[in-house]
């Protein structure tokens, strides 16, 4: 790994962990002293982490997190990635980077811009405002301080696989996640991809949201490789 400030752990403290579907797994979070950015990043631990793990990068999103917002798909990536990291093996780093960044006031201003036909890389530009602000050195620190400098990295992202690999680390694999679509997110993923390159299956992605609006649903969630669609029926 490259020369980076050295971080270490504060803390380590197990946490059952329950969803609001009812999965259930048992956790090790995980704090550190000496990160480059001095945000209250946090590690959790899941399953039994072998020689090369399974790593999510998950950036702090209230809305989508907590509030289950339809506007992203970060609620659902969040709960996909726990259960697939307790399966295999890894860590899941919960980074304080609310709205790419830009902190939780902005991002909503930057939804107001939204609402008005921008779409989101757009109006974080229209602020004056970076489209994506992410710096992954404290990532790496953190895996660093949990001796990890080979991984699987699960995301859809490659300017996650390509920081990390700058910053010295062995990105082995680049896993992609399940791709979760609304009929309120699917312009966000969209931008996703034409602004920075996400892979994610954008035309198959519109027409499933066209047909569940034309259906009446309320919600079309798509999991793993467009095969299995839970739809939600209005009323």
């Amino acid at each position: 790994m490259r020369d980076l400030p050295s971080a270490t752990v504060r803390t380590r403290v197990t946490v059952p962990l329950r969803f609001g579907d009812g999965y259930t797994v048992t956790g090790e979070l995980v704090t550190f002293h000496g990160l480059a950015d001095g945000q209250e990043h946090v590690a959790v631990v899941l399953g039994e982490p072998g020689p090369n793990p399974l790593v999510r990068l998950h950036s702090e999103c209230l809305t989508g997190d907590v509030f289950g917002s339809a506007r992203c798909d970060c609620g659902p990536q969040l709960r996909e990635a726990v259960e697939r990291i307790a399966d295999r093996g890894g860590v899941l780093l919960y980074l304080r980077q609310e709205g790419r960044g830009i902190g939780l006031y902005n991002k909503l201003d930057a939804y107001a811009l939204q609402d008005q036909g921008l779409d989101t890389y757009e109006a974080n530009a229209a602020l004056g405002l970076p489209e994506d602000g992410r710096d992954y050195t404290a990532a790496a620190q953190m895996l660093g301080a949990l001796g990890i400098d080979a991984l699987d990295l699960l995301s859809n992202n490659p300017d996650k696989a390509g920081q990390l690999r700058d910053l010295g680390l062995t990105v082995t694999d680049r896993v992609p996640t399940g791709v979760f679509t609304t009929a309120q997110n699917v312009r966000y993923l969209r931008a996703k991809v034409v602004h920075t390159q996400h892979t994610l299956p954008l035309t198959e992605l519109t027409e499933l949201t066209e047909r569940a609006e034309r259906a009446g649903l309320a919600k079309l969630t798509e999991r793993t490789g467009l095969t299995e669609m839970t739809e939600l029926t209005a009323g």
